[in-house]
C-alpha cells in the first residue's frame, strides 16, 4: 500500500510501505494492506511506519527516528488520516 505524510511546510514521506500504526483520539491503531476505507483524528503521539526501504529528503529526515532497517517513527503533535483504495493520506501538524 501507499502511504503520503504530509504537513504545512513539506511532503515528509511518500513511498510503500508493510504496515503504518497511528495514534487515534480514541486508542492507537494499525493499518495493514488494503484495509476498509478509513477516516480518523490524530492526537499527539508517535507513527510507526514498517516498510522494506525508505528515502527522505535531506530536510525533512531528521524528522524521523530509525527504529531497525524496517522501522521508522515520527512524532506528531495532531493529524488526519484517509485511507482509500489502499492509499494512506496523513496530514500532520
Amino acid at each position: 500500500m501507499t502511504l503520503e505524510i504530509v504537513s504545512p511546510e513539506a511532503k515528509l514521506f511518500s513511498g510503500t510501505v508493510t504496515s503504518v500504526t497511528l495514534p487515534g483520539v480514541d486508542g492507537s491503531f494499525q493499518i495493514l494492506n488494503h484495509h476498509a476505507p478509513i477516516v480518523s483524528i490524530l492526537k499527539e503521539g508517535v507513527i510507526k511506519i514498517v516498510a522494506d526501504s525508505f528515502t527522505f529528503a535531506k530536510e525533512v529526515s531528521k524528522k524521523f527516528v530509525k527504529v531497525d532497517d524496517k522501522t521508522q517513527t515520527l512524532a506528531i503533535n495532531s493529524g488526519t488520516i484517509e485511507m482509500n483504495d489502499n492509499k494512506i493520506i496523513v496530514l500532520v501538524d
